[in-house]
C-alpha cells in the first residue's frame, strides 16, 4: 500500500510500515530527524495532493487539543484562537479524500468539539512499559487488538510515569517533542493489523 504518516518527523510509524513492505512516507514541517529520504518536509496538505494515498495516519500537533493544556486557553491571550485553529486542522485532515485513515492525539478537546475517538488505546497494550491514553478516529480501518498486554499490579507505576501517575519528563524545550513520539509497539500493530487492509 502507498502509506502517509502525517506530522512525524521521528518515522517510528513509517518504519514500521515499510518494514512490513509498505511504500511509506512521512510528512512534517520539521525535517526527519535520522534525515531519511522517505520524508517530504512540506505542509502536509501538499503531501496529500502529491500522490493517491490508501492509508494515512495523522498525529496533529496535541498543544492546543489536549485536556492538559487547555486550561490556559482563559489564562493565556490568543491560545484559545490557536484551540479554534488546530481543530480546523483536525477536521480539514479528517475530511480527506484517502479511503482509510487513523488520526491519533491525546485526550482533549477533539472529542467533545469534533466527534467521540473510535478507540483509546494505551502502549502497555502493545508491549511498552509505559501508560499514555492516546485517542484514535478511524475511517475504514478497524479496531486495534491489544498484541503484548504488560499489566502492572495495582500501586506500580509504569516506566514513564511518577509515583503520583503523572509523565516522568520535566520541562524543557524538547519535552513535546519527546512526548510526541509515537511507541514502537504501538506503530508495529498499526502496520500488522492495518497493513493488510
Amino acid at each position: 500500500m502507498l502509506v502517509l504518516v502525517g506530522c512525524e518527523f521521528s518515522g517510528t510509524v513509517r518504519n514500521a510500515f515499510r518494514a512490513k513492505g509498505h511504500e511509506a512516507w512521512s510528512c512534517d514541517l520539521l525535517p526527519d530527524e535520522n534525515n531519511d529520504i522517505h520524508h517530504y518536509q512540506c505542509d502536509l496538505f501538499e503531501a496529500v495532493i502529491d500522490k493517491k494515498w490508501d492509508l494515512a495516519i495523522f498525529h496533529p500537533p496535541c498543544t492546543y487539543l489536549c485536556s492538559s493544556g487547555l486550561h490556559w486557553n482563559k489564562r493565556r491571550p490568543g491560545r484559545a484562537e490557536e484551540t479554534e485553529k488546530a481543530l480546523e486542522f483536525v477536521a480539514s485532515i479528517l475530511a480527506l479524500d484517502i479511503p482509510r485513515v487513523a488520526l491519533e492525539n491525546p485526550i482533549g478537546c477533539i472529542s467533545s468539539r469534533i466527534r467521540k475517538p473510535d478507540q483509546i488505546v494505551q502502549p502497555y497494550w502493545f508491549g511498552e512499559d509505559a501508560s499514555k491514553q492516546t485517542c484514535l478516529w478511524l475511517k475504514g480501518l478497524p479496531l486495534l487488538t491489544p498484541t503484548n498486554m504488560i499489566k502492572k499490579p495495582k500501586g506500580e507505576r509504569y516506566a514513564n510515569q511518577t509515583p503520583s501517575g503523572q509523565n516522568k519528563l520535566g520541562p524543557s524545550e524538547t519535552r513535546w517533542m519527546e512526548r510526541s513520539r509515537t511507541y514502537k509497539g504501538l506503530a508495529d500493530a498499526m502496520a500488522e493489523q492495518w497493513g493488510g487492509q
